[in-house]
């Protein structure tokens, strides 16, 4: 069950009034050595972010099996594509980003970690002009969308993701949706503030105030993205958005190393794992690859 602290946040969004514009971050590429080396440590695997990466890694790797190759628009770091990465062995991965340094520091975090099933390029995932129509047999994307300036430019990213896309292809984008309020925003920027950097903070609260709406989601995916495809986000307050194609059959092997790497957690990021599956689950997302058969 969710933190009872939740519960006032939640009715503070769906009594109050959107009173939140959209906030784009300051700077589109994250370039400077510094500042990458500083995200990028904070944002680790084994950080504050660990039931976030755990709960995409999961979802991700019921929506690719059968894949032979996988797109990542806005890889960063590539902590999220490497846990992927390393679940599903017998895939290639294709990790883009725009910053070279953010790029630079992906592969050495995939060669320390051993994993050889991932190349990285630079490119605009708005573009996607190094990419052939129908090449990708999947596409994915974790908590990068918000990064892009406006609207435009996210229609033109789902407009080349439904291009490089195969007709069947596989599709999980997952991001913010905008919140209503900024004492919204505040609640969830600073509510774990005392186990991360200062700097992680205030990039999380950037973030959230650029995220877009849910309801734009919807329509880029009525319009954008093929017909198979599903949103769904954390019930009654959209917190996050997930838009996916259907699950496959996933192997017990995968599950089980799912499985253990969820009983690892500590519990406090357990917990947190585990109000991601409640609310979701609440708007019809199924299929938990967290209980073992």
């Amino acid at each position: 069950m969710p933190s009872l602290s939740l519960i006032p946040v939640i009715l503070h969004e769906i009594f109050a009034k959107r009173t939140l514009p959209r906030e784009p971050e300051p700077n589109l590429v994250m370039d400077d050595p510094q500042q990458v080396s500083a995200f990028v440590a904070a944002g680790r695997i084994d950080g504050v972010m660990a039931a976030a990466y755990q709960f995409h890694s999961a979802r991700i790797s019921m929506v690719i099996q059968g894949c032979n190759t996988v797109l990542d628009l806005g890889c960063g770091p590539a902590t999220q594509l490497c846990q992927v990465a390393a679940l599903n062995p017998d895939i290639s991965f294709i990790g883009v980003d725009l910053s070279s340094n953010m790029l630079e520091n992906a592969k050495q975090y995939a060669q320390s970690l051993g994993i050889r099933n991932i190349e990285f390029k630079l490119a605009d995932i708005t573009k996607l002009e190094d990419f052939s129509d129908n090449s990708m047999d999947a596409i994915i994307s974790t908590m990068t969308l918000h990064h892009l300036p406006t609207l435009q430019h996210l229609t033109d990213c789902f407009a080349s993701i439904n291009r490089v896309l195969k007709p069947d292809g596989a599709l999980y984008l997952t991001d913010f949706g905008r919140l209503k309020s900024l004492k919204s925003v505040i609640y969830f920027a600073y509510m774990n503030t005392t186990n991360q950097p200062h700097i992680f903070t205030l990039d999380y609260e950037r973030s959230l105030r650029a995220a877009f709406l849910k309801e734009e989601f919807e329509s880029l995916t009525t319009v954008n993205l093929p017909k198979q495809v599903e949103l769904f986000s954390t019930y009654l307050v959209p917190f996050l958005v997930i838009v996916k194609t259907e699950d496959k059959p996933i192997s017990n092997d995968i599950l089980e190393k799912i499985h253990f790497m969820y009983q690892q957690l500590p519990a406090q990021y357990r917990k947190e794992l585990d109000s991601l599956r409640f609310f979701l689950r609440l708007d019809g997302l199924r299929n938990d690859p967290f209980i073992l058969n």
